[in-house]
């Protein structure tokens, strides 16, 4: 054996300018987008809600010379937010940090794993409070065969109709509210599926490009915008095979919501974010890192403070199981 060896004049030891770690990027969470954001300055407080019914219905009367003119009103309600803090922390024991080796930079790492901690709770509430059936006026359900009531062919189906059975709800909600549902959620199931549909390719096939992308799909049904959630998660506790899946499975939401929340501005929804806590956001987030002196350790820790509502039920259509 030749000397002296490999073994004697290198030690394999991480490499300072590669490494591998399965962060998902920021643009595959979509919670904070579908719905406005309401920055609040109290954890809890009241806003007010108007009456559709008392706006739609016209009361004026012919006047007579002289006589008193109709008078009628509106009524005024009034609604609640909470927003709850969701926090967790990571300590790095002076130990650890005394023996680490390059590239690793705890601090970084830290601060980045929490910051998906944030992102993956935000999209499972979301997805909990917004993307399921008896929650919206208008539940659809995607059948494989033989549509009846408030059935539809799935959308996987070359034979099924995406863009009528979504225009449809558009038409529905606007008659009954005055407000045209603007946005679509879907998750990439139903993407994939809208995307091959043959539908689709043959009403795109002599524009500029003939490439299907959301903002495509979005003129076709008459939405501003089609947000598809690309979020992941593992299932599976620690120590077992990670077990994955996309948060927004196989479903789609049609909702109305406005750029920005605003007064006698409806909307199907709202995130209310407390920005109160010192050094928080107008996402009702704040990074922390102190000394922990009896542990003998730093804390990076992370908080959110936020409550999602469903402000109006009616702008708002679920398409249960809209692939198969």
């Amino acid at each position: 054996m030749p000397n002296p060896t490999p073994g004697d004049v290198h030690v394999n030891r991480p490499l300072t300018n590669v490494s591998i770690a399965f962060i998902q990027q920021a643009e595959n969470f979509i919670a904070s987008r579908v719905f406005p954001n309401v920055t609040v300055s109290k954890q809890s407080d009241l806003y007010f809600k108007y009456d559709q019914e008392d706006f739609w219905r016209s009361e004026m009367e012919r006047r007579a010379p002289g006589a008193e003119t109709a008078g009628s009103g509106h009524r005024l309600q009034t609604d609640s937010y909470r927003c709850d803090v969701y926090a967790l922390h990571r300590d790095i024991d002076d130990q650890i940090r005394a023996n680490v080796d390059d590239p690793l930079n705890l601090d970084r790492d830290a601060t980045i794993w929490l910051s998906q901690q944030a992102l993956l709770h935000k999209e499972s509430t979301w997805v909990t409070a917004f993307f399921n059936v008896s929650i919206w006026g208008t539940d659809k359900a995607g059948v494989a065969a033989a549509p009846t009531g408030t059935q539809f062919l799935q959308w996987n189906d070359a034979n099924s109709t995406p863009i009528e059975d979504i225009r449809a709800q558009i038409v529905a909600v606007a008659e009954q509210t005055g407000r045209r549902p603007n946005k679509m959620t879907i998750g990439p199931n139903v993407w994939a599926a809208l995307s091959d549909h043959p539908d689709v390719l043959d009403r795109i096939k002599y524009t500029e490009r003939g490439v299907v992308t959301m903002d495509l799909i979005a003129s076709l049904v008459g939405l501003d915008e089609i947000m598809v959630g690309w979020a992941s998660r593992n299932t599976n506790p620690e120590g077992q095979t990670g077990a994955y899946s996309f948060y927004w499975g196989k479903h789609a939401l049609l909702t109305y919501a406005p750029a920005t929340a605003s007064l006698m501005e409806p909307s199907a929804g709202y995130t209310f974010s407390w920005n109160g806590l010192l050094g928080s956001g107008a996402m009702g987030g704040r990074i922390r890192q102190f000394r922990l002196e009896r542990n003998q350790s730093d804390r990076t820790e992370i908080e959110m403070a936020f409550d999602l509502k469903v402000v109006s039920t009616a702008l708002g259509v679920f398409f249960q199981n809209a692939v198969a």
